[in-house]
């Protein structure tokens, strides 16, 4: 069974940081790309990044360039998202999502099938 399991989130000031983790488990992580994506109350979930390790391939969006990080942990089959310098516009809950088969270096959600629960994120002073 595919799972994927966000933590990390919180409130935090303007200006602060946060690590969110993305645990995963029942395919073979090496091979999928690992996406981040986020969800602000009445609008639209939008892509922030995504890593593929079997692609080498790795991005940002641009809201988020020079202030958001990916790294992965392969051996705790783990991704990481660092956001730093945090804005009252990055609240939302953050998800993580998995494509498995045939994955492909995007941050458009259709191409994405499996999701985990979400972290709620809260920027407020």
């Amino acid at each position: 069974e595919v799972q994927l399991v966000e933590s990390g989130g919180g409130l935090v000031q303007p200006g602060g940081s946060l690590r969110l983790s993305c645990v995963a488990s029942g395919f073979t992580f090496d091979d999928a790309v690992i996406g981040w994506f986020r969800q602000a109350p009445g609008k639209e979930r939008e892509g922030v990044s995504y890593l593929g390790t079997r692609l080498n391939s790795v991005d940002l969006a641009d809201s988020v360039k020079g202030r958001f990080s990916v790294a992965v942990d392969a051996i705790k089959r783990t991704v990481y998202l660092q956001m730093s310098n945090l804005k009252p516009e990055d609240t939302g809950v953050y998800y993580c999502a998995a494509q498995i088969e045939s994955p492909v270096g995007t941050v458009e959600k259709v191409f994405y099938d499996y999701w985990g629960q979400g972290t709620q994120v809260t920027v407020s002073s």
